[in-house]
């Protein structure tokens, strides 16, 4: 039985990982942080009582800018396989806390090959990165060897995660990889990222509006409504992690859809989808630079604004555009995307639905 241990066990890509590892027969370890609220609700499905016999899933609690935390859990686990995920994800938010994101984000993985590198140097690593990496793309699209140019503290500390998995992989011969995922949304998201945010704001908006009891006193507010991202489904993305760490040969690689889609299309196609009838109207709040917005969202079903533009919103630099080329992971993986955009978008509607 192989040992894999997960950072980051708790979020979205380590709670569908955890699954799909426990199926493959693994042992999984995860890392945990301690909370006094409970933080493990994405694991509820595959949850075991520590009281239990024979079971496969172990959690520990640690820290990523705990260094001797992390160096006792690799020690004490010793995995055959380890998958780095943890991370302070938000973007927008490693604008407000950039030596948090820093010390998580970049000095986080370097805890983590250190301890490693002590403990199970034949351990073989796979590191989260990130499409954020790109920024101000230099190519369209991108592709492992689109030069990175990073536009906020989240991507500035991603790439020092990206180039010390190579250094440590060129330096002391360690399995590590970099997985340069581009968004990859699902049922799971947390709530504060831009899909699932809309998502759960226009179907609240929906039911109340049927219910004819709904007067939209707090609308959903957003940002760039322009940005474009290569959306796709997350459980997928967690089967070619693993393929990484399966491959013959440490290598990185860029994980993708090949499309890309504004958040605008992305709310109206949630619109289409509850059949708010969304209409865009000129708007009367001011933008980052002081000029007037464009627009407001109404919904002719509800009969009143239902999306506004708030400034706060804006990154302080902005990414407009990303869009991947997965064509070696295809050729070398087997891995391609299946779930188009809508499908996806579908998903996380219907699934809100059924709360």
């Amino acid at each position: 039985m192989k040992k894999a241990l997960i950072t980051g066990i708790t979020g979205q890509d380590g709670s569908y990982l955890a699954e799909l590892l426990l199926e493959k027969g693994y042992e999984v370890h995860g890392i945990i942080r301690r909370s006094s609220s409970f933080n493990t609700r994405r694991l509820n499905k595959i949850y075991q009582d520590p009281h239990v016999d024979n079971r496969c899933l172990f959690l520990y609690y640690g820290d990523m800018v705990d260094s001797l935390s992390i160096d006792d859990i690799v020690h004490k686990v010793h995995p055959d396989e380890t998958y780095h995920l943890a991370a302070q994800s938000h973007v927008r938010v490693s604008f407000d806390v950039p030596k948090y994101t820093g010390e998580v984000d970049a000095l986080g993985t370097l805890h983590l090959l250190e301890a490693l590198r002590k403990h199970a140097p034949e351990s073989r690593f796979y590191n989260a990165s990130t499409s954020e990496m790109f920024g101000k793309v230099q190519e369209v699209p991108q592709r492992e060897s689109t030069p990175f140019y990073p536009r906020s503290p989240y991507g500035v500390a991603k790439l020092y995660s990206y180039w010390i998995t190579k250094n440590y992989r060129e330096a002391y011969d360690l399995f590590a990889v970099n997985g340069i995922l581009f968004n990859h949304e699902s049922e799971r998201r947390g709530d504060t990222f831009v899909t699932k945010k809309v998502v759960n704001k226009l179907v609240e908006i929906s039911e109340c509006g049927l219910l004819k009891a709904y007067k939209c006193d707090e609308p959903l507010f957003l940002g760039n409504l322009d940005a474009r991202r290569d959306w796709g489904y997350a459980p997928e993305y967690v089967e070619g992690m693993w393929r990484m760490l399966q491959h013959d040969k440490p290598e990185d690689f860029v994980l993708a859809t090949g499309e890309t889609h504004s958040v605008r299309e992305m709310i109206e196609y949630v619109c289409e989808l509850l059949e708010l009838d969304l209409e865009w109207r000129a708007g009367g709040l001011r933008d980052s630079k002081g000029q007037p917005t464009l627009e407001v969202g109404y919904s002719n079903r509800i009969g009143q604004e239902i999306i506004k533009i708030d400034p706060k919103y804006y990154r302080p630099s902005e990414v407009d555009l990303l869009v991947g080329d997965y064509s070696k992971a295809k050729e070398l993986l087997g891995w391609e995307p299946k779930t188009k955009f809508k499908d996806l978008i579908k998903i996380m509607v219907e699934d809100e639905l059924l709360l």
